[in-house]
């Protein structure tokens, strides 16, 4: 081949070379390109989770230094109860309540409690009521290390809620108090308290739920958390990512009597209306309406011609209370409270509790299908009137046991249906004082009375009867029904 020949050749082959190294060089700028893309976005999401990271230990530098460990002790009283549960408001309260007769004797020494707690004011600490219930001695320690007595204990039980007095000699930081009607679920929160023992533990989760109930506290809808609490944990705070309190942790469900994914905490802001009124006057007074009220299930929106699900239902409207001065009746379904739509039992419940005594209010609702607009003014509720306002369905028949501290009233059909009784045998327990004879043998609001010292009690007036002769000094048997089965305590005088 002549040189003329080769050259188109070797122009070509230089053209291929040309564009194989352009086609490597774009390629491994594509490739290092990439690589640059996914190292970037690695970065930010290391970012993300160092910024997530920093926020949790800023939220916990911020409260930890104003939760406190609460320690009580309980003396022993006349060498044991027969029937009192030393594990009561604990995750162990159903292992020893559950066998019919039970009895526990508490050793000839004073029994030890602990709890956490947080400092909201200037000597004041927030906790759970069981935590202290019952307890002769109150001592708190601090996050510095310093043990001090506590000089004043006051509660409400209906809240499970309990506000403890401390002198201190020198100043002490306060815990920030956020705004719980803010959250949502799935936000992010921490956990802190004593949980077996160990002091200042931190934990965190999100807001699962929101607006829970829990039977053994009857006026508190309940933040639900995956963030750790266990026994100890009661009474610490929940806090948001701002280290602001936005619970105060009560409650696991357990079947092992530690954590399982589920924990239940009272929204700050239901504190903020008790607490001021416990340090103030010692107790909480709140308004009522006297009326038993129901949810608007779809056989009731049939029934009563409802148009939507926003609603509750009057089922027992009781003589000679707010509720009959202003006009509602049976079968009414109240709409609103002051403009302020009602979804749900609580949400009635709620608002009515917090309105100040004498106060006026307007309700619209409906009946017969028609819109009706009234008045009312609500008064304050009864002393030891517990649950009357919210759960007589049927008959307004109840009874007051001053002796054992308890309202019973006679089972309607609606209510049986509503707590799953079966019989319309008993008498329902309305209410029940924690602090009384009949509250610590564990007795509790919406048990069903069976019999009373082996006597059967169908109603009301079986009970009044069965209990002409009973003695709280040799003891009384009460056999009773609940959610989870029979149950028999036995209630004694100390």
């Amino acid at each position: 081949m002549t040189t003329e020949e080769r050259m188109p050749f070797q122009r070509r082959e230089r053209a291929w070379l040309v564009f194989a190294a352009t086609v490597w060089i774009c390629a491994s700028w594509a490739r290092f390109g990439a690589l640059g893309a996914e190292a970037d976005e690695q970065g930010e999401a290391i970012a993300q989770a160092n910024s997530l990271s920093k926020a949790f230990r800023s939220a916990a530098k911020a409260v930890i230094p104003t939760v406190v460990t609460v320690r009580t002790t309980t003396k022993p009283r006349g060498g044991g109860l027969r029937g009192s549960n030393p594990f009561r408001g604990t995750p162990f309260e159903d292992l020893f309540d559950q066998s019919p007769g039970y009895s526990f004797r508490q050793p000839n020494v004073p029994l030890p409690g602990m709890g956490s707690g947080v400092i909201i004011g200037q000597g004041i600490v927030l906790t759970n009521n069981h935590v202290v219930e019952g307890a002769d001695e109150v001592t708190i320690d601090l996050s510095d290390g310093r043990r001090l007595p506590v000089r004043e204990v006051k509660t409400d039980p209906q809240t499970d809620l309990a506000v403890l007095s401390f002198v201190a000699d020198e100043p002490h930081p306060v815990a920030r108090l956020g705004d719980s009607d803010e959250l949502d679920i799935g936000d992010w929160v921490i956990a802190v308290g004593n949980p077996f023992e160990l002091e200042q533990t931190v934990s965190a989760g999100i807001i699962s739920a929101k607006g829970r109930s829990l039977g053994s506290v009857e006026r508190a809808r309940f933040l639900q958390t995956d963030a750790a609490i266990n026994p100890g944990n009661s009474g610490g705070p929940l806090v948001n990512l701002k280290g602001e309190v936005i619970g105060v942790n009560t409650a696991i469900f357990s079947r092992s009597g530690g954590y399982q994914g589920i924990g239940f905490a009272i929204p700050i802001n239901l504190a903020k209306w008790v607490t001021p009124q416990l340090v103030e006057g010692g107790s909480v007074q709140r308004a009522y309406l006297g009326v038993g009220i129901g949810e608007l299930t779809p056989e009731r929106m049939k029934r009563l011609g409802a148009a939507s699900r926003q609603g509750v239902v009057v089922e027992t409207v009781m003589p000679d209370s707010p509720a009959e001065r202003a006009g509602l009746k049976k079968d009414d379904i109240v709409l609103t409270f002051d403009g302020r739509p009602m979804q749900a039992v609580a949400d009635l419940q709620e608002i009515v509790e917090r309105a100040d005594a004498e106060s006026k209010h307007t309700l619209e609702l409906t009946r017969n299908g028609e819109p009706l607009r009234l008045e009312v003014t609500v008064e304050a509720m009864p002393e030891g009137f517990g649950r009357a306002t919210q759960a007589l369905g049927g008959s307004p028949n109840f009874h007051s046991d001053g002796r054992l501290g308890l309202f019973v009233m006679e089972l309607s059909p609606e209510m049986a249906e509503r707590l799953g009784f079966q019989e319309m045998k008993g008498a329902l327990i309305l209410n029940v004082d924690a602090n009384r004879p009949a509250g610590k043998a564990g007795l509790r609001d919406g048990m069903l009375i069976r019999s009373v010292n082996g006597t059967p009690v169908g109603n009301v007036a079986d009970y009044v009867k069965a209990m002409e002769n009973a003695s709280l000094e040799e003891g009384v048997t009460v056999e009773v029904q609940t959610r989870g089965g029979p149950k028999t305590v036995t209630i004694q005088s100390p």
